[in-house]
């Protein structure tokens, strides 16, 4: 298991630097950030001393090892359009309320998807099961933002049930966590459903059923525990999607973290916090990967020898 876990890290630390050259490489794409800084009657003087100040006047390659030695040492710059603070530090201001709003929405995915997927394929090929589909249809079919905005119409505009934006307590986050947690619940409850068919399925269910465990217990604990397996492995996509895709329902909800923070960094042409944000977001994702890969050695023992 030792040697799976430290192949797991190698790949992790791997993926970290593929992403670092991509995020640095397309954060230069937009422009440079001199133009965004400057006012309209700045001489070519002036932009010489704010390009020469930001050390864009050097190569790129040369420019790229600057930043990689800097992120290693947990240094990403100063934030170009937010004067006077670090890029890192306007992340990690942010960052507890996406990690709040992401953690949330997580956690209502799971606790619509397993229930529905389990009970789906016990009642395989009824009403209820038909009505599972249903919601797996329309769970991807329907971009997130689009039932963002018609959860604010509806619930907020029109019942006045809910606040229409912004962060505050419960009530706050359940509108934007439904919207950003919707196309998961399709996706988690149909893993469940398919990994509880082949488990109800197989003999030590039906030799169970045989010895008179009570059928609750044959399905919440002995099939739904080696079911987890194929739902865990999604899990982590599940996360790492769940906290990237903030970006766009952070921006429909004027909710205050990392997400937005990136729409205005990118308008503002502020290459350090965009980076930090990329960067983040990267490290989050492979982070919850390697964490699901761990748990499922653990659920998995013959992951262990691979």
């Amino acid at each position: 298991m030792q040697r799976y876990l430290l192949r797991r890290v190698l790949q992790s630390i791997l993926a970290m630097l593929a992403i670092s050259v991509i995020a640095f490489g397309l954060s230069h794409l937009s422009g440079s950030p001199v133009d965004a800084m400057l006012p309209m009657d700045a001489g070519p003087e002036e932009a010489a001393r704010l390009t020469k100040l930001w050390g864009l006047d050097k190569p790129v390659y040369e420019q790229y090892f600057i930043f990689l030695g800097n992120a290693l040492q947990g240094n990403l710059g100063d934030s170009i359009k937010w004067q006077g603070q670090t890029a890192m530090g306007l992340v990690l201001e942010r960052l507890p309320a996406t990690l709040q709003l992401g953690g949330f929405a997580i956690l209502v995915s799971t606790i619509i998807a397993i229930p529905i997927g389990v009970l789906a394929a016990v009642y395989k090929d009824t009403p209820f099961d038909a009505f599972g589909k249903i919601i797996a249809l329309l769970g991807q079919a329907m971009p997130n933002f689009w039932l963002g905005i018609v959860l604010i119409w509806i619930f907020a505009v029109t019942l006045q049930w809910l606040p229409t934006s912004g962060r505050g307590g419960l009530s706050h986050m359940i509108l934007p966590a439904i919207a950003m947690g919707w196309f998961q619940v399709a996706a988690l409850m149909r893993l469940t459903r398919s990994a509880m068919l082949e488990v109800l399925d197989s003999e030590y269910v039906k030799l169970a059923r045989i010895k008179g465990v009570p059928e609750w217990r044959v399905v919440w604990v002995h099939a739904l525990r080696n079911a987890a397996i194929i739902p865990l492995t999604y899990f982590g996509l599940i996360a790492g999607s769940i906290f990237t895709g903030s970006v766009v329902i952070e921006t429909v909800f004027a909710w205050p973290g990392t997400g937005l923070l990136a729409i205005d960094a990118i308008r503002g042409r502020d290459f350090p916090v965009v980076q930090a944000v990329v960067l983040t977001f990267a490290g989050v994702f492979i982070l919850v990967n390697l964490l699901v890969d761990t748990l499922y050695a653990y659920l998995d023992p013959r992951i262990r020898y691979k």
